[in-house]
């Protein structure tokens, strides 16, 4: 059975980017959401098993949809993807409950090495 991966970034070309960043051969159904509220909606549809999720977003920012997963205990693995890699916020999103932060732009190599590193991803 695919999983469900959704793309939560604001910029249309950012969600194109990291839809070709996911690796070949994995089994997936990809879901975008262009900003935290619709995000945070598509994860209680049960559309975020996998969550690449952006920090700077309109309407409900990355660490918004963080603490709503967080506060209503949605089922949602998240990695976030920014430009924003100060350590402060890479300490706060993992404080929230975020898997992994990686630096943008993300290519495949990237991408399946932390779905490999988290088991998320085997063997493709």
């Amino acid at each position: 059975m695919a999983t469900n991966v959704l793309i939560c970034d604001d910029s249309s070309f950012a969600r194109k980017q990291m839809k070709r960043a996911l690796p070949d051969g994995w089994d997936i159904e990809v879901h975008f959401a262009s900003d935290g509220v619709e995000g945070v909606e598509a994860i209680r549809q049960g559309k975020g098993e996998v969550v690449f999720l952006d920090l700077t977003m309109p309407n409900l920012d990355g660490y918004g949809v963080l603490e709503t997963i967080r506060r209503e205990d949605l089922p949602a693995m998240v990695i976030v993807v920014s430009g924003d890699i100060q350590p402060d916020a890479q300490e706060r999103v993992r404080k929230l409950g975020a898997m992994a932060f990686i630096k943008k732009p993300i290519d495949q190599e990237k991408a399946r090495a932390v779905l490999t590193e988290y088991g998320i991803m085997t063997g493709a």
